[in-house]
């Protein structure tokens, strides 16, 4: 059976172990410590007299924080062990571990205490995909009386470093340092052992903290940011048992998937654990637009920071196009020198659209009229190129097709596997592709940019301008995309105007940005609900009794919670309220179930099927936007919609949820609260 496996996060930096703690690098798994994109520890592993050490439990402290309690030598020697050993482990910028070895037996004992220690220094993007990883020539200065070891690569201007402190002397060689210890009865024996990783070259910076500053802010800074950032969140009390639990867990989950971009001061969400951690521009937003009315903080650090990396030029390299929205922004060897996609890459969408439409979702929860009047003109880039590149038959619809054709991301919508787009049969349409949801972003971002163009931009002319573009969309759009016998939207349009037949998840999205024609809501949500796409858990990306549905597909089978928190909310923009309470019922019986983080996804297989939530090895967890979907969920039960200087409250809460309340809930009305009780709870109380 595969060992559980234990990670700490601090933003972009992060260790994956075993259940001891030790570290040992595979081809196909994100075991290290990584930093900004780089794996800077690839083994660590301990041992005591030449032994392996075992697990008798561990202290999850915080998400950045950890203790291992083991033993050495195999199972059976656990019982009366004479000798025991702690890891107290943190990563911040940097990563520290305390090892205690205590003895247990009435004489004194002498152990050799060792730690085996190497990086590769290999990009995140090279791990889990196949073949070998590439080999790089790694320096390594072993300085027993310093008691250091330094591991260095560099590759012209790029110089990756990795530098081992010790506490207490040690015999330091090229594989690790060795302490040749003797402790008292009853006593013990500790070193720290801290861990400092170096980005150079001219972009990058030192990351290096020494071992007193890292204990601070380990003790005091970051324990402090994560309490400050709990309380500054509604306070939520719940009747059903478990959700406070994991409504304060989701929270969490947020408060460590967010970092610093090199050269940027605040500190934006990325996209989850091991995968996606960097800036994701669609993660990104989408994580904001869930938490708006929960840690509203995010939306205008993400908004700055995506309006200073916007696209300026054309480069086919980088998908860039003037005003476009960045996709990714990577530190590592391989996007510096674009082995493979670049640093820098451009190839979504609709990160564009998304960005207009979580500034005035911002502006209406908060009242932050200066950042709309701050961002003005990169809005308007971004409300260009919708027009100006994103269509690219001339037929009005936002399309996509890459540039970089060696290896530019192929569908570049948020379905962006290679196979996701396809019609019922299997066949893939041809480029480029107008998939529905981004019709959906693009009406919504026409009409919000209206909203700003007339309140804060002194432009009606443009307003008006953009509410006929819109409306000439939405009309267009019911026409071309509507399958009448079917009573669904298509998922795309191939590049002549005929429709790709195939029953996806993306119709939800629709309901979201508003582009459905009011008398055919109903019908959407039929099949959002149905048996096809509806798996007990939640809505399927692709529906059953098509070629290519596969419930273990990313795109093609498996279940979102982001993707549903979207639907839900959509179902009850349309007052489908029986039909969003349903799906936010699943979602939230799926996160209790498997307790701890939202996965990113589960497999579509039938919940009476399996009665458990089936995960997946490709899944990220914690993902910033699945923690955010069960924000976002709670939200859409208990209706919460900013109007004007008011917050609406305006619940359709599932049976079973009881009793919900929303304390100190922020915006522009200062802090409100909101009650609800679901429909069982409600007619209980009437009755009393």
């Amino acid at each position: 059976m595969k060992q559980e496996l234990v990670h700490l996060i601090a933003g972009n930096v992060f260790a994956i172990s075993d259940a001891q703690g030790d570290i040992e690098a595979e081809p196909q798994a994100p075991s290290g410590l990584f930093a900004y994109d780089t794996r800077f520890l690839s083994h660590w592993v301990l041992r005591i007299d030449g032994e392996r050490i075992n697990a008798l439990s561990r202290d999850d402290l915080t998400y950045f924080e950890t203790r291992f309690f083991l033993v050495p030598g195999a199972a059976s020697h656990y019982v009366d062990a004479d000798v025991s050993i702690i890891r107290h482990r943190s990563v911040h910028d940097c990563f520290h571990e305390n090892i205690t070895v205590l003895n247990h037996s009435s004489q004194p004992a002498e152990f050799t205490v060792r730690v085996e220690m190497a990086s590769d220094f290999t990009d995140i993007v090279e791990v889990g995909q196949l073949g070998q990883l590439r080999q790089r020539a790694v320096e390594v200065t072993a300085d027993s009386a310093r008691h250091r070891l330094v591991l260095r690569y560099q590759r012209d201007r790029f110089v990756r470093e990795t530098t081992v402190r010790s506490t207490v002397p040690a015999e330091v060689d090229e594989r690790g340092m060795t302490f040749r210890i003797r402790i008292e009865p009853e006593g013990k024996w500790e070193t720290d052992l801290h861990v400092s990783v170096t980005m150079g070259g001219a972009e990058g910076r030192d990351l290096r903290t020494d071992l007193q500053s890292h204990q601070q802010t380990v003790r005091t800074g970051m324990r402090e940011d994560l309490a400050q950032w709990l309380d500054r969140a509604p306070q939520l009390v719940a009747e059903r048992k478990g959700l406070e639990e994991l409504y304060q867990g989701s929270l969490a989950d947020l408060a460590a998937l967010r970092y610093q971009p090199l050269s940027y001061r605040e500190r934006v969400p990325i996209g989850g654990l091991p995968w996606a951690m960097g800036l994701c521009g669609r993660d990104a937003l989408i994580t904001c637009l869930q938490t708006v009315a929960f840690t509203p903080e995010l939306a205008p650090a993400t908004l700055r920071m995506l309006a200073l990396m916007q696209g300026g030029q054309l480069d086919d390299a980088l998908d860039e196009e003037p005003g476009k929205i960045l996709a990714q922004l990577r530190y590592g060897e391989t996007g510096v020198f674009s082995d493979r996609v670049s640093a820098l890459y451009y190839g979504a969408a609709d990160t564009t659209p998304l960005f207009v439409v979580l500034l005035d979702e911002y502006e209406r929860w908060s009242g932050d009229a200066d950042l709309v009047r701050e961002l003005r003109h990169p809005a308007r880039m971004a409300l260009d190129w919708i027009d100006e590149y994103g269509d690219l038959t001339g037929d009005g619809y936002l399309r996509y097709q890459r540039r970089n054709e060696r290896d530019g991301t192929i569908n570049q919508c948020w379905k962006d596997s290679p196979d996701a787009i396809v019609d019922a049969h299997g066949r893939q349409p041809a480029f480029p592709r107008a998939t529905c949801e981004l019709q959906g972003y693009a009406y919504d971002a026409k009409r919000r940019g209206a909203r700003m163009a007339r309140e804060f931009w002194g432009d009606p002319a443009y307003a008006d301008r953009l509410e006929r573009e819109a409306e000439a969309l939405k009309e267009r759009f019911n026409t071309d995309f509507w399958l009448p016998h079917r009573e669904y939207y298509a998922l795309a349009l191939d590049p002549y105007g005929e429709p790709v037949d195939a029953l996806a998840s993306n119709i939800g999205h629709l309901l979201w940005s508003g582009i459905v024609a009011d008398d055919r809501a109903e019908a959407v949500a039929g099949h959002l609900v149905g048996p096809r796409l509806f798996n007990g858990w939640g809505v399927r990306t692709f529906a059953t009794g098509q070629r290519t549905y596969n419930p273990v597909g990313t795109h093609l089978g498996a279940v979102w919670p982001s993707d549903n928190a979207l639907i839900a909310a959509g179902l009850r923009r349309y007052r489908l309220d029986v039909q969003a309470a349903r799906i936010a019922d699943g979602i939230f019986d799926m996160a209790q179930t498997l307790g701890g983080a939202a996965p990113e996804m589960i497999a579509g297989y039938e919940r009476n099927l399996t009665t458990y939530p089936v995960q997946l090895a490709t899944s990220c967890r914690p993902q910033a936007w699945s923690s955010g979907a069960l924000l976002m969920l709670l939200g859409t039960m208990l209706g919460l919609r900013p109007t004007g200087d008011n917050l609406l409250v305006n619940p359709a809460v599932p049976e079973g949820f009881g009793r919900l309340e929303l304390l100190d809930i922020p915006g522009r009305w200062g802090h409100s609260d909101a009650y609800a009780r679901d429909r069982t709870t409600e007619r209980r109380h009437r009755l009393r």
